[in-house]
Order: C-alpha cells, then sequence, then structure tokens
C-alpha cells in the first residue's frame, strides 16, 4: 500500500510508518500503520502530526487490536475529520475484508467500499488510486 501511495501523492506529500496522530477528541495519540501528510505539516523535529493534517490514515488489524481499530480508531479519525480511513482487516470473522471510510460528518463516517481481499478499492481524489487486494498476506 505504502509502495502505492507513493506514485500518486504531491511531491510534497509523504506517507509516514508510526507518525504518531494528534486525535483532539480521545486522549493520547492514535499510532496508524501508514498516514499521509504533507510534509509542511509534520512539526519541525517531532514524531507527530495534528489529525487535521492527515489526508488518509490506514491500520492494518492484528489479532490483539483489531476491535480497537474497528471501532475506538474509527470513530476517532471520522471526530477528527481525516478525509479517508482504510482499514485492512485479515482477521475478520470469515474471511479478510477491506473497508474504505469517507466523507467524515458529526464524527462519523460514510462507508465508501467494503469488500473481500482479492478484490480492488478506489482510493477517490486526491489519490485516485486503485489498490489490487489480491496479494494482501493472509493470517
Amino acid at each position: 500500500v505504502q509502495r502505492r501511495l507513493y506514485t500518486v501523492i504531491p511531491d510534497d506529500w509523504d506517507v509516514f510508518q508510526t507518525l504518531n496522530v494528534a486525535v483532539p477528541s480521545r486522549t493520547g495519540l492514535y499510532i496508524p500503520d501508514l498516514v499521509v501528510v504533507p510534509r509542511e505539516e509534520v512539526p519541525e523535529g517531532e514524531n507527530y502530526v495534528p489529525a487535521a493534517a492527515a489526508e488518509l490514515v490506514v491500520e492494518v488489524t492484528s489479532k490483539s487490536n483489531a476491535v480497537n481499530d474497528r471501532v475506538s480508531k474509527l470513530k476517532g479519525y471520522a471526530a477528527a475529520g481525516i478525509p479517508f480511513y482504510l482499514l485492512i482487516d485479515p482477521h475478520a470473522t470469515g474471511s479478510p475484508t477491506i473497508h474504505l471510510y469517507g466523507e467524515p460528518s458529526d464524527g462519523k463516517y460514510r462507508l465508501l467500499h467494503a469488500g473481500k481481499f482479492g478484490e480492488a478499492v478506489h482510493l477517490p481524489e486526491p489519490f485516485d488510486l486503485v489498490l489490487d487486494t489480491f496479494g494482501f498476506p493472509r493470517p
């Protein structure tokens, strides 16, 4: 996902792993697996970014954090107004899934895509990227 994002983001944006995201409606910081932000929004010498600066957050669930990613972070990112939340869930009941949330309003996201691994998911503008999930690792 990170490599594919680099092919479509503006030159002055970056994709960060383990960059803290300060979500005002939650205590503490969230640490998404990936976060896309304009470089100028990352404070000099810091390892955090205000949630309002993030364009996209990506979480990949593990058995130990799946509920947190599916519920708490979904609510927190929406409340913070982050435009897109991509939830890659290899631990979903039944079979691995991928959900794209967007258009945050009143602390909630609209579900833009719900599918299973093997299906393509389109990330709308400013990304305009089709992710083929066929090769995503399964537990």
